[in-house]
């Protein structure tokens, strides 16, 4: 349930709003002129707001720019009707997230533009902006390089491309790159390319008409459109198929998109980051990957480096993940132990800066001292299973302890869920996200596969089904 407010001096169609939003959950506040609709937004900071352009007298751009002013991130969605549609365009480029055109022929398409918006607004918020930049820790001459050239590419608007192996923060680096450009009041928006079948990622990246496919009962804008004026970020971009990297070329080119089932190309100004955990130049030379695409999104390179080659960050890591997760789970620890640190350090971290802050979480749940101690660290080599030598052999290794229980007891559960989930990450890291692979070397069905990864959230990972 979100927290909107309508503004229209309209009084039908302020009501038949406030009844189909309040119908979709939402608490819905109306506001039939400017001065209210400022006063309202200023005492109560809805979540989203409908914003009439012409409200008698007064202008509805003068009300999103007040509201802009106030709140940058807040998405506004402007309602127009064809006789104001150049002030529609204006409000655009003011920061509205989109406009709707009254009268109303589509109650659907309003919950959609809604819904939509509302994404946006999760992905805008205040404590993401700072944690985008503030997360990305380290002083090693590699993670610092990164950063300088983050800094030299953030306020051009030309396509970046993050390399590095999974779990090094490429998603993370893109916010950063985001909101240090001049993008940073539009939206963010990001999408696994490993994650979707072919047809599906199409239609989420370009939308789709209705009619266009079984299922396409209504039109749909895809995800690019829906980011214009912000930043898009193409997780695992070397997992597109050769159709789809066409058709992303030409985005990148023309800056126009095609819906699928369309005719008619649809103007887009987005700004492009992609990443992945491949060589790219390699997938050229094997005929996987278009070469005038690889040229088109390397334009401004950065890599990350594994964790491993970064050893010396591991300490200031792991006391901020320690402090994030103390704090969230209302615990006062001290620090971590002076064995524990050692242990952190001497492991190769194969899922590199993501291992670490779930390692982290775990051994906060587990700890009940002042302390993380090495009893708190399920890692490979004198605690729990480490899940490459289990897997190495084919089957799991057996545990040699000793097992030692908090003073306080334990929940078994978690605990064992935990080291599930580390071995289903080990077994995607080892086939490179291919399911039905990792499946066989757990010794699990595919469809048990999965269930696991959606419900351990592992489905952020590049991921495939063949």
């Amino acid at each position: 349930m979100a927290q909107i407010l309508v503004v229209d001096d309209e009084r039908s169609l302020l009501e038949m709003i406030e009844i189909l939003l309040t119908r979709s959950g939402h608490q819905v506040m109306t506001a039939p002129s400017a001065d209210a609709a400022l006063t309202a937004f200023r005492e109560r900071s809805p979540e989203l707001v409908l914003l009439d352009l012409r409200l008698g007298g007064e202008s509805g751009l003068d009300v999103l720019r007040a509201m802009k002013a106030h709140d940058p991130l807040v998405p506004v969605i402007v309602i127009t009707a064809y006789s104001t549609w150049d002030n529609a365009v204006q409000a655009m480029r003011l920061g509205a997230y989109d406009f709707i055109k009254k009268p109303f022929e589509d109650n659907d398409h309003v919950r959609e533009v809604v819904s939509r918006a509302l994404a946006q607004r999760a992905t805008l918020s205040r404590s993401e902006r700072r944690d985008a930049a503030a997360e990305i820790l380290g002083n090693s001459p590699a993670i610092r390089d990164a950063l300088d050239v983050l800094k030299r590419v953030a306020p051009t608007d030309s396509t970046v491309l993050i390399t590095g192996e999974s779990g090094t923060g490429k998603e993370l680096l893109a916010r950063a790159v985001h909101y240090t450009s001049l993008r940073a009041g539009g939206p963010f928006l990001s999408v696994n390319c490993g994650a979707f079948s072919e047809t599906l990622l199409e239609s989420e990246l370009f939308g789709h008409l209705r009619g266009a496919f079984s299922g396409a009962y209504v039109d749909k804008k895809g995800l690019i459109e829906v980011c214009d004026q912000g930043t898009f970020f193409l997780d695992e971009v070397g997992e597109l198929s050769p159709s789809t990297q066409v058709k992303l070329l030409r985005v990148l080119e023309e800056r126009r998109i095609l819906p699928v089932g369309g005719t008619s190309p649809r103007k887009v100004d987005v700004r492009f980051i992609c990443a992945t955990n491949k060589d790219l130049e390699l997938e050229v030379a094997h005929g996987r990957f278009r070469a005038d695409l690889f040229y088109r999104i390397n334009v401004l390179p950065i890599r990350l480096p594994a964790l491993r080659d970064r050893k010396k960050d591991i300490p200031l890591l792991a006391a901020h993940f320690l402090a994030r997760y103390s704090r969230k789970q209302g615990k006062s620890l001290a620090g971590i132990a002076l064995e524990a640190q050692q242990r952190l350090e001497a492991h190769d971290w194969p899922g590199n800066v993501r291992e670490l802050e779930n390692t982290i979480q775990r051994a906060v749940t587990l700890c009940q001292g002042d302390h993380v101690g090495p009893e708190h660290l399920l890692l490979g080599g004198g605690g729990a299973p480490r899940p490459s030598s289990a897997l190495a052999g084919g089957a799991a290794a057996p545990f040699t302890g000793p097992v030692e229980l908090p003073a306080g007891g334990m929940d078994l559960e978690a605990a064992l869920a935990d080291i599930e989930r580390q071995f289903i990450q080990a077994a995607l890291v080892q086939t490179h996200g291919h399911l039905t692979n990792a499946a066989k070397l757990l010794g699990i069905t595919f469809r048990a596969i999965r269930y696991k990864v959606k419900k351990y959230e592992l489905d952020r990972l590049a991921l495939r089904d063949e």
